[in-house]
């Protein structure tokens, strides 16, 4: 899990970086930036979580 510190950095670049390349989009649940979905601004093992739980509308387990 990120610090408090990160988090807040990352928050303050938001707002208009020098390059479009810094810009550091972290999950809302965790602060985690790697395996981050812009879709549903969460990273991939909280998004596994909710989805499981059936937490999210519209998202189901696939099988095939």
């Amino acid at each position: 899990m990120a610090t408090e510190a990160q988090i807040i950095k990352s928050k303050r670049s938001l707002i208009k970086p020098k390059y479009s390349t810094r810009k550091v989009r972290r999950c809302w649940r965790c602060g985690r930036k790697h395996g981050y979905m812009r879709k549903f601004d969460l990273c991939r093992i909280c998004f596994r979580e909710l989805a499981n739980k059936g937490e999210m509308p519209g998202i189901k387990k696939s099988s095939w």
